[in-house]
C-alpha cells in the first residue's frame, strides 16, 4: 500500500467520484507560502466547486472534518521538495512524517490534529492531504511563483468534471 505518493503521477481518467466530500483549504494569508491551501480554496470557488477556508488551527479543523465520510485537507509543507512541489498523504494510515506543516503558528496544527483524531477516533473515513512545498513564510511576503503554480494545477485537477473527479480513486 502507498501512502506517499506524487499527487499528479495518476492518469486522469474520471473513476472514483466522491460525492459530499468536504475540501478545505488551510494556511494564513499574509504569510507567504503558507497562504497556499486558501489559495487552492479560493480558485476552486471560482471554478464552481465549494469548499471551506480554515487557519490551519488543529481543534477547530477536526470540528470541520466531524461528520463528514471524506475530506481533502490542503495545506502548505516543509519536507525538503522542491518548492511547489505537491505530495499527497492519505490521512488515515500514513505514518504523520515529523516535519510536516513545520510552519503551522498554532500549537496544534494539521499534522497534530490527525494524529490527534486517529486517537480518538475522530477521523473522516477518507482522509486525503495534499502538501504544496514551501519556502518562504515570512510575515508580509507573498507566494513564491512555484507555489502560485502549484496551486492553480491542485486546484484545477480537483475540479476535474465538476468535483473531484478520481481523488480518491487510489485511496481506501
Amino acid at each position: 500500500m502507498h501512502f506517499l505518493r506524487h499527487a499528479f503521477s495518476e492518469a486522469e481518467s474520471g473513476k472514483g467520484l466522491v460525492v459530499g466530500c468536504r475540501i478545505i483549504g488551510c494556511g494564513v494569508a499574509n504569510r507567504g507560502d503558507d497562504a497556499a491551501g486558501l489559495l487552492v480554496v479560493r480558485r476552486l470557488r471560482e471554478l464552481g466547486v465549494d469548499a471551506l477556508e480554515h487557519g490551519g488551527e488543529g481543534l477547530t479543523l477536526m470540528e470541520h472534518w466531524e461528520g463528514q465520510e471524506a475530506v481533502v485537507l490542503i495545506d502548505a509543507v516543509v519536507t525538503g521538495a522542491a518548492p511547489g512541489a505537491v505530495t499527497v498523504w492519505e490521512g488515515r494510515d500514513a505514518p504523520m512524517m515529523e516535519g510536516f506543516c513545520r510552519t503551522s503558528t498554532h500549537a496544534v496544527g494539521v499534522a497534530e490534529a490527525v494524529r490527534l483524531a486517529r486517537v480518538l477516533d475522530r477521523l473522516p473515513q477518507r482522509l486525503l492531504i495534499y502538501g504544496i512545498e514551501g519556502r518562504r513564510f515570512d510575515l508580509g511576503s507573498a507566494p513564491s511563483a512555484e507555489v502560485v503554480a502549484a496551486t492553480e494545477r491542485l486546484a484545477r485537477r480537483l475540479a476535474v468534471e465538476g468535483g473531484l473527479s478520481h481523488v480518491f480513486s487510489s485511496a481506501g
